[in-house]
C-alpha cells in the first residue's frame, strides 16, 4: 500500500457520543481538544436530562476542521447529527460500548474493560447526567458502566478524559 494512504491512520475507531451542554462554547472547546488528540466520530446525544435540543452543526463542523488543520490530522472526524439516546444505544455496533455516569452502582475503570486496538463508543451524559432508565437501557444493550475517575466531571471534561484515556491506552 501507498504510505500516504495510511498517514495518521490508527488501528482503532473512537466514537464519542455526548449530550451537548447548555453553553455551546463548552462543547465547541471539547470538540476542538478531542480532534487535536484524535477522534474518529462524534454523535451529539439527546438524553432525558439534556438542556440543549438543537445545535448548529455547521458551526461545530468548522471548529472540527480548524482543529484538524491546526493539529495536522490527516482525517476529519465524522460529526453525526443530534441523535436520540434510545436510537443510538439500540443501534451501536462497536465491540466495546461504555456509558460513563455518576449514578450509584457497579462501575469499572475504563482501563479495566477496554482492550487497545479495538473499536469503542463511549457515552457522555448531559449536565444532569443520564437518568437511571437510560443507564438500565444502555446496559441491556451491552454497554458497560464506567467511571472516569473519582471526581465528578463536567460533560466536556468527561469527553476529553474519555478521548485521552482511549488514545493513551492505545499508545502504551
Amino acid at each position: 500500500t501507498d504510505r500516504r494512504e495510511l498517514y495518521g491512520r490508527r488501528n482503532f475507531h473512537l466514537h464519542l457520543a455526548v449530550a451537548p451542554t447548555k453553553n455551546i462554547d463548552r462543547i465547541e472547546w471539547m470538540l476542538e481538544k478531542c480532534t487535536e488528540m484524535g477522534i474518529d466520530e462524534i454523535t451529539l446525544l439527546h438524553a432525558a436530562h439534556s438542556e440543549r435540543k438543537v445545535v448548529k452543526e455547521e458551526r461545530l463542523e468548522k471548529v472540527i476542521v480548524a482543529a484538524m488543520k491546526q493539529s495536522l490530522k490527516a482525517y476529519l472526524p465524522r460529526l453525526n447529527p443530534m441523535t436520540d439516546f434510545r436510537q443510538l444505544v439500540t443501534s451501536c455496533r462497536e465491540p466495546h460500548k461504555f456509558i460513563a455516569h455518576c449514578n450509584e452502582g457497579d462501575k469499572k475503570r475504563l482501563d479495566e474493560v477496554y482492550r487497545p486496538g479495538e473499536d469503542v463508543v463511549i457515552l457522555i451524559g448531559p449536565e444532569g447526567d443520564f437518568s437511571e432508565e437510560e443507564v438500565v437501557l444502555a446496559r441491556h444493550h451491552g454497554f458497560v458502566s464506567v467511571t472516569l475517575g473519582t471526581s465528578r466531571l463536567r460533560t466536556e471534561t468527561a469527553g476529553i478524559v474519555a478521548c485521552h484515556s482511549i488514545d493513551f491506552m492505545n499508545r502504551v
